[in-house]
């Protein structure tokens, strides 16, 4: 399997235009990714390892052999299912400030795009990937667990390179490490998605934005 997409190149990417005359292939295509998103939301509140193409097949109300169709194992189903999800990850997180210029502004609406994620729960079980991060985090090593390993080093070198951006636009202090920064960012989304997760008080998203603002605040020129 190969490494996890780049998150700025799928946030650019455009659909693929083509098709048979008759539609068969964007139909398929459409099966194919309600299918995935069905299987990323139930993933995300049973767990990549309950994802099953018998447990999928019930609860989408269809036979196994049509998912066998699309799915060979239950391996390919699960690595596609963590593609479809980075697709709508970056729908809700990565594309909205890409219009923004460099900088720090961009940074900061980054941060709120993210933690606005988590507020409307855009997974029914939460963030996907905090739930398989924790899923795999002690599993030995397999495809899987590989990308889902790939998927947090994507994000964190994200984060760090939004940093140096606003350090090179001149926003940022240039004397701070963006790897340390992208670390205490990313850090204070978790914690707030898991306290939200176990407790349901909104409140939490609140806080986390409050001490993001702040840090960014504090290295700003």
């Amino acid at each position: 399997m190969p490494p996890a997409d780049d998150l700025e190149t799928l946030a650019r990417a455009e659909p693929d235009a083509g098709d048979e005359p008759d539609g068969r292939r964007r139909r398929g295509n459409r099966t194919r990714e309600s299918i995935l998103q069905a299987a990323a939301d139930l993933a995300s509140v049973e767990g990549l390892e309950g994802l099953t193409i018998g447990r999928l097949a019930t609860e989408l109300g269809i036979s196994k052999s049509g998912l066998f169709a699309h799915f060979g194992s239950k391996e390919e189903l699960q690595l596609a299912t963590i593609d479809a999800a980075r697709r709508r990850f970056v729908d809700h997180v990565v594309k909205p400030s890409r219009s923004l210029p460099r900088g720090r502004a961009r940074l900061e609406a980054l941060m709120t795009d993210w933690l606005a994620y988590f507020r409307s729960e855009v997974f029914d079980g939460g963030c996907f990937f905090h739930a398989i991060k924790a899923e795999f985090d002690s599993r030995p090593d397999n495809a899987v667990r590989e990308v889902v390993t790939e998927d947090v080093r994507q994000f964190l070198g994200f984060l760090t390179r939004e940093v140096r951006k606003a350090q090179e636009a001149g926003d940022l202090d240039p004397a701070v490490e963006p790897e340390q920064l992208a670390f205490e960012l990313d850090a204070l989304g978790a914690a707030a998605n898991q306290q939200f997760q176990l407790m349901q008080d909104p409140a939490v998203f609140d806080r986390a934005e409050t001490a993001i603002r702040a840090r960014i605040e504090s290295v700003a020129i």
